[in-house]
């Protein structure tokens, strides 16, 4: 039995699924990654930026899209045929990496420089909702 399975948490029915997923893939450290909070800014709220050491990879072997709530960067490399190596240290490789985002996170843009890629999101403060529900006398 789940937290998530109290009866006192309704609608989290798919956090579950998340976690699992979110789990699974923290084991793999390929590439190794930062996750910062920048100084906030008046018109944006909290600012997170998520760096990726991607040395080697170039900006069109790098792809960073936002898929079903998650933020996914995956990385292409290919293997150079016409290179002839009489030692191989470094190999291409591919990767794919998820970052699950709350809801209205949004995302800034994303740079690349000196093998980092940086990824800036926003949280925007949320706003606090208070809605009184009536109370009808059930005739």
């Amino acid at each position: 039995m789940s937290a998530f399975s109290s009866p006192f948490m309704l609608g989290f029915d798919d956090i579950e699924r998340v976690l699992d997923r979110v789990s699974k893939a923290a084991n793999d450290g390929y590439p190794p990654y930062n996750i910062e909070r920048l100084p906030k800014s008046d018109d944006q709220g909290d600012i997170i930026r998520i760096t990726l050491a991607v040395a080697g990879f170039t900006r069109e072997q790098l792809d960073v899209s936002v898929e079903e709530s998650q933020l996914v960067i995956r990385g292409r490399q290919v293997d150079d045929k016409s290179r002839q190596y009489l030692h191989r240290g470094i190999a291409a490789r591919q990767f794919q990496r998820a970052f699950v985002l709350a809801e209205g996170i949004e995302i800034l843009g994303a740079d690349l420089k000196d093998g980092l890629l940086s990824i800036d999101l926003a949280r925007p403060e949320p706003e606090r909702v208070i809605r009184k529900i009536e109370i009808s006398s059930g005739e």
